[in-house]
């Protein structure tokens, strides 16, 4: 399994600079598989994948974001003016995610992976006269996925990096900010997740609530050492045809895990 969580951190890593999703829609199906391999908590494996996943994006935020700072590509004020809502919405999404049956919530994320593939696939020009919206709808907008992401453990770039391309943010400036953003999701999600998962006692040892150690260690040494090939990727491959591709792949996964 050290061998899995390696491999899935190095991946995630590569996506978190290269598309700004944070890695969460690959590290929460590795993880969900190998917990159901190792029988780590059987009743509540997602909501241990889900919280482990936002914990390894902290790390990985981290990284990319320092990578994205140093092309000074991060918008600080859009990311100011999400920020309230976006930790106010993990925080309730690590709640609600607790009371929702773990098969329940890996169907959510299923269906989820499988909206994101779709919208990446497809993509869609925004209109040339669209620009961000005031600070209320950027809240409004910032609590929407702060708790969506939440829930099904991603770092929030599938959500924001759509929203502010929609705005007519460039991709690369989209992909840098949406980094930014996975920061206060994933301090915000991971803390409610670690609170929410306190009191089962069905939970590995080496675990915090519903963050699993030894999986964490694996994913964040390799994924902060990869987020930096992938930031410089963003600024030198055409990043549509990856997201694409990438598209494609979500679909087969979310396929996957609908289908068992």
């Amino acid at each position: 399994m050290l061998i899995l969580y390696i491999t899935t951190g190095a991946i995630a890593g590569v996506l978190a600079g290269l598309l700004g999703v944070g890695g969460g829609i690959i590290i929460v199906p590795a993880l969900l598989w190998s917990f159901n391999r190792l029988d780590i908590a059987t009743d509540h494996a997602m909501q241990a994948a889900v919280g482990t996943s936002l914990a390894t994006i902290v790390i990985t935020s981290l990284s990319s974001i320092l990578a994205h700072q140093k092309r000074g590509a991060i918008l600080w004020k859009t990311v100011r003016d999400f920020t309230p809502g976006i930790l106010l919405g993990a925080i309730f999404g690590a709640i609600v995610a607790d009371y929702i049956p773990s098969h329940a919530l890996q169907t959510v994320f299923a269906i989820f992976i499988l909206l994101v593939a779709v919208q990446m696939i497809l993509g869609g020009a925004p209109s040339p006269h669209r620009q961000l919206p005031g600070k209320t709808i950027m809240k409004i907008a910032g609590s929407t996925i702060g708790l969506l992401s939440a829930v099904v453990g991603i770092g929030g770039g599938s959500l924001t990096v759509p929203f502010l391309a929609y705005c007519n943010i460039t991709m690369q400036k989209a992909v840098a900010t949406s980094s930014a953003c996975g920061l206060p999701i994933a301090i915000a999600g991971s803390i409610g997740f670690a609170i929410t998962g306190l009191n089962e006692s069905n939970l590995p040892e080496w675990s915090s609530g519903y963050i699993y150690w030894p999986a964490f260690a694996g994913i964040t040494v390799m994924s902060a050492l990869f987020a930096p090939l992938g930031t410089r990727l963003a600024h030198a491959l055409p990043v549509v045809a990856l997201k694409q591709v990438f598209g494609l792949l979500l679909l087969l996964m979310g396929l996957k895990i609908l289908t068992g």
